[in-house]
This record gives C-alpha cells, sequence and structure tokens, in this order.
C-alpha cells in the first residue's frame, strides 16, 4: 500500500471514528512552497459529509493522523487544507527501496496493446514543421503509453493516391525533363514537392487567364486544363493504367527514401507502414458489409452514407457516386486492417491536428456501429498548429519550414551558443558535432513537447536553444554536470543502500527525494492524458530542485563519508530519472557538454 492510500484509509477512518460519518474520497494536492508540508490533505470536500469549522475539522485529522501513521510527524492547518510533514525516514526507505533507478517510474508490458498513428504524410512533399510536431507528440505518446505498462506498436498511413499526388506527378511529366533525384543532387521527398509547387504555379496562371476571358473564380479553378488533366490521371490511376501506375511507383519511391532519412535524422521510428492506396479497397469491402446491415444507405446517385444525426453529428458520405473511395473509407479499411494484423491490439490513438476533430467523431462512431468492440478504444490525439513569427505555413506555396532545414538550422544554433559559452574546447571536432545535433534537436523537441498538445505553439528556434530557463539545453546541462559528480566520485552511487537509517535530511535534499518520488505517478498520469508535456515540464520540476540541492549543499565537501555517498547517490538518481524522462520525450542527454 502506497502512503497516499494508507493516509486515504486512516482520513476515513478519523472521519468515522470522530464525527460517525462516511467520507467516500480524499482530496491530495502537493503543498504550496509557502506552507510547511510533504502532502495536503484538502478539507472543503468534507464538509459534505462534517458539518463544522474546516480549520478545527482539518486539526482534528492531523491529530489523528500523527497518533496513527508512523510517517506524519507533524502538520499544520491553513484555512482548509492540512499540511502534513512526513518524516526523514520515509523518504530514506523510499530512497533505499529503489531496485534500479535507470527504470524507476517503468512497468514492465501487460497483455492489451495500444496501436500509436503519427506522421500520415502524403507523398507529394516533404516533412515540415507541422509534421515535426505530429511525429514527435507520436513517438513520446507511445514511449509513455509503454512505461505506463502497455504493448504497444507505432505506425503510421501513408497517403500515397490522391488528387495531390497526381499534381505533382503530372507537373513532373509536364516541366521535368526526366529529372531524378541523382541527377539533381535533391532529396526525393523534396524533388517531388518542388513539383507540387510548381503545378499550383501554373494552375494560377490558367485560372487568371480564364478569369480574364470573363470566367468566374469558381468556374476557373474548375475548368483549367492542369486540374482536369489530374482528374483524368487519377481515374487512370484507379482504373490500374500501367503508366500512370509506373509513374506512381517511381516518384513515391523517390519520397519514401526522403522520408526514412527525415525519420532517421529527428530519432523515431514505426513498428509497421500502411498505404492508403492498400487501406482503401478493405474499407470499400466493408461498405458493401455495412449496407447490407443497414449501418449504411444507398441514395438515388449510388452513393453511400451513414447517418449519424441521432448521434447529434450529419450524414457522411463513405462512397462517392461513381464509386471512388473518400478519406472516410480508407481510415475504416486502415482500422480493421491492422487490428487484423495484430490481434492483441484492443485501442489506437490517432496523433493528427484539430481540424480533423470532427474527421474521427465520425470514424469512431461508424467502426462502433459496425460492431467492432476495440471501436470503444479509440482516441484521436488532436493538437495545435505550428506557427512562425512570420506567419502560417502553406506547402503549396513552398512556404513552409522544410524538416531536414529545421534540424540543420537547431544544430547550427546550437554550436553558435555553445561556442560562445566555451566549455567544449577539448571535444573533437566529430565530438563537437554529434554534440551540436543532439543540443539542437533537444531543443527542438523539448520546445514543443513542454506545450499541451491541444495548444497551438509559435515556435521560436533562438528561445529553444537557451541554456537558461525551461529548455531542453538547459536540463541537458544538468544532466551532464550531474554525470561529471558521479565521474568524480570514488565509489559506485548504484551501492549507496545502506547505513542512512540515523540520517537527518536537508530541506533541499527532502524536496529532491519528494519530486523523485512523483515520477512514476507522472508517468500514469502523462499516459491517461497523452500528454508528454506532463513528463517535460515535472522534468524540469526535477531539475529545478537539483540546481537548488546543488547550490545550497556541499556534496564532497559535506562533513562526512556518509554525507557524501548519500549526496553523491541522490545526483546519480536524479540523472537517470532525467535519463529516463527524456527518453520518453525521445530526447538523449550528453555524458558532457
Amino acid at each position: 500500500m502506497t502512503l497516499q492510500e494508507t493516509l486515504s484509509l486512516k482520513v476515513k477512518e478519523a472521519i468515522s471514528n470522530l464525527y460517525q460519518a462516511k467520507l467516500e474520497q480524499v482530496e491530495f494536492q502537493a503543498t504550496r512552497k509557502e506552507f510547511e508540508g510533504d502532502i495536503t490533505i484538502v478539507v472543503f470536500p468534507m464538509l459534505r459529509v462534517v458539518k463544522g469549522n474546516p480549520v478545527q475539522i482539518g486539526e482534528a485529522i492531523g491529530n489523528y493522523l500523527v497518533e496513527n501513521v508512523e510517517e506524519v510527524i507533524r502538520f499544520n492547518v491553513v484555512k482548509g487544507f492540512l499540511n502534513v510533514v512526513l518524516s526523514d525516514t520515509h523518504f530514506l526507505d523510499f530512497f533505499g527501496n529503489v531496485p534500479d533507478w535507470n527504470t524507476f517510474g517503468t512497468k514492465p508490458q501487460g497483455d492489451h496493446a495500444m496501436m500509436v498513428e503519427y506522421a500520415s504524410p502524403n507523398t507529394n512533399k516533404p516533412l515540415h514543421l507541422g509534421h515535426v510536431r505530429n511525429v514527435l507528440l507520436g513517438y513520446s505518446v507511445a514511449n509513455i503509453t509503454k512505461a505506463a505498462g502497455k504493448k504497444v506498436y507505432k505506425t503510421q498511413i501513408i497517403n500515397d493516391r490522391g488528387i495531390h499526388i497526381c499534381k505533382s506527378m503530372l507537373a513532373w511529366e509536364r516541366y521535368g525533363d526526366g529529372e531524378t533525384p541523382q541527377s539533381t543532387g535533391l532529396k526525393g521527398d523534396k524533388l517531388v514537392g518542388n513539383y507540387y509547387v510548381k503545378f499550383d504555379q501554373e494552375y494560377k496562371k490558367e485560372i487568371a487567364a480564364l478569369e480574364a476571358r470573363g470566367k468566374t473564380t469558381e468556374e476557373a479553378k474548375a475548368e483549367a486544363p492542369l486540374i482536369k488533366e489530374a482528374q483524368q490521371m487519377l481515374l487512370k490511376w484507379e482504373a490500374g493504367d500501367a503508366a500512370v501506375v509506373d509513374l506512381w511507383k517511381m516518384m513515391n519511391g523517390w519520397v519514401y527514401e526522403g522520408f526514412d532519412a527525415t525519420y532517421k535524422a529527428i530519432g523515431v521510428d514505426f513498428d509497421k507502414n500502411y498505404y492508403e492506396s492498400n487501406t482503401y479497397l478493405l474499407g470499400k469491402e466493408f461498405i458493401v458489409e455495412g449496407l447490407s446491415s443497414g449501418v449504411f444507405i444507398k441514395k438515388e446517385d449510388g452513393s453511400v452514407w451513414c447517418d449519424l444525426t441521432e448521434e447529434g453529428l450529419d450524414e457522411k458520405i463513405v462512397l462517392r457516386s461513381d464509386g471512388t473511395a473518400v478519406y472516410m473509407t480508407q481510415d475504416i479499411g486502415t482500422a480493421i486492417q491492422r487490428v487484423k494484423d495484430y490481434p492483441d491490439v484492443n485501442g489506437m490513438i490517432y496523433t493528427v491536428g484539430n481540424e480533423q476533430e470532427y474527421h474521427f467523431q465520425v470514424l469512431f462512431l461508424i467502426l462502433k456501429k459496425l460492431g467492432f468492440e476495440w471501436a470503444t478504444n479509440l482516441y484521436h490525439l488532436s493538437y495545435g498548429m505550428v506557427d512562425l513569427p512570420s506567419g502560417k505555413m502553406k506547402s503549396r506555396e513552398g512556404t513552409v519550414v522544410d524538416a531536414d532545414d529545421l534540424i540543420s538550422e537547431m544544430a547550427a544554433t546550437a554550436r553558435t551558443i555553445s561556442e560562445d559559452l566555451g566549455k567544449i574546447d577539448d571535444f573533437s571536432e566529430e565530438e563537437k558535432t554529434d554534440l551540436y545535433h543532439t543540443i539542437g534537436l533537444g531543443a527542438l523537441k523539448y520546445y514543443i513537447l513542454k506545450v499541451d498538445p491541444k495548444k497551438r505553439i509559435l515556435f521560436n528556434p533562438e528561445e529553444s536553444v537557451d541554456f537558461q530557463g525551461n529548455t531542453g539545453p538547459f536540463i541537458q546541462y544538468t544532466y551532464a554536470r550531474i554525470q561529471s559528480i558521479v565521474r568524480k566520485a570514488a565509489f559506485d552511487p548504484s551501492q549507496v543502500i545502506g547505513g542512512l537509517s540515523n540520517y537527518t535530511l536537508e530541506p533541499k535534499e527532502k524536496d529532491v527525494l519528494k519530486t523523485l518520488q512523483q515520477f512514476p505517478d507522472v508517468i500514469a498520469l502523462a499516459a491517461t492524458n497523452y500528454s508528454p508535456a506532463i513528463v517535460a515540464n515535472y522534468t524540469y520540476d526535477l531539475v529545478k530542485e537539483f540546481n537548488s540541492f546543488y547550490q545550497n549543499v556541499p556534496i564532497f565537501a559535506a562533513e562526512n563519508e556518509t554525507e557524501i555517498q548519500f549526496r553523491v547517490a541522490l545526483c546519480a538518481a536524479v540523472g537517470d530519472v532525467v535519463k529516463t524522462a527524456f527518453g520518453l520525450l525521445g530526447i538523449d542527454v550528453p555524458e558532457r557538454m
């Protein structure tokens, strides 16, 4: 039984014994810094079952806890808050009983599996800053879900078909003059993306020419020769036209190689890739099945719909009148295929921007109507857009921040700042290059992940690489400082477990131990809320507590060997937890910097 469970039991016991009332739940919160205490019990909710002055009730419960809970040594009551002070022995027992700080806070995998989808790029352009937020969120949530005790499969759905893909293909066919990644020296995804932009440029010229001849904007957009030709190319692709399919395979192959290089640079991976060109066919099969069972209805023009008006939503098309698939068709097929491939999956997390919230409401409802039990465990990890000081990004206009360029820029910024600090003069050039990449990428990842996923982000590269404040480099630097302390010690800190029964904790030591103690709950909360921000900000809080301890409590200049050994072991434990927490975020920590 945890201490919080013991306290909860004893508080309920106190209410029963002192007031002959039954309390269903005890509310706890962290004690505010300005008050003495290690955990706070909120008295106000108890007034629903106990009538009286909250301060007096709090004092009565406090006295009961001091008498009946060994770990509680004193208390104070501030208005309706009972602040409980715990013994040093409680914290030292906790510290001494952690078998391995490298795995502290994480749970072994259970039988149930979750599938986490992220990335989900289109094969008509390279990955950009918006994709980076998606990938970092999905990868981190997968890590956190696994650490919380579930088996996890990481996946992406590659959107490799549709009119947007045909636009790049048509532009390359018309204007490419046989260019390849090899002949241009460009990554394949960048080369294809250039032709997506080229299509938009030429399309706008045709629209302007039609408007000049008296067409409305909508008429011009619909009648422009380029868009009509792209639509014809899509129909040919769906019909299996050999030349179109060969072109599609060649250009998509270029893009896949480019994506793989970017994923490797970011430091993420996948257990399984799915392709829209495959899964939309399975979706069509289940549309037919759903028609016979009454889940879907066919209209006079032959289109197929799902009526969700009774659930407060609209009618949703799932198949066009010409029999071609829509996004919903593909997503239905993809979800079903995934469970066929991984039968132990009983839930999925979709990492997709918040503009698709309605789409996922509809998808989840349709899958439930089709009778899939696992459809009750589907979650849309909705996130806000990433903006730049210069404004919103637009792929077709070529105004996006390319992911590869961003990673290079972050490393360059880290180089400039690190060289100004002048603390790595003894590093080799190879060591410096690796360190700049680690710092730059860590800065980028932390800056994005420390923000609640639902919030929009204004990304500032220079601010993210600051070595002070709530940043990745600040935490990385603290980790490197800890490793320096551990290297300086003439003993193995992991073996420091005995001889602490009579140790008296300094307040700063106790603050660090209290924060360490929270880590398992932080992982569980982050997994429940699908929020890496909870782990990120906890790590910053831990590092702040450590730095306050480091600046105020002597380590190697302590009074005796027991103090030295305990404090070095405490430093090492903090380092291990920081490394684990940053690992959950997909961030590396340098041993020196």
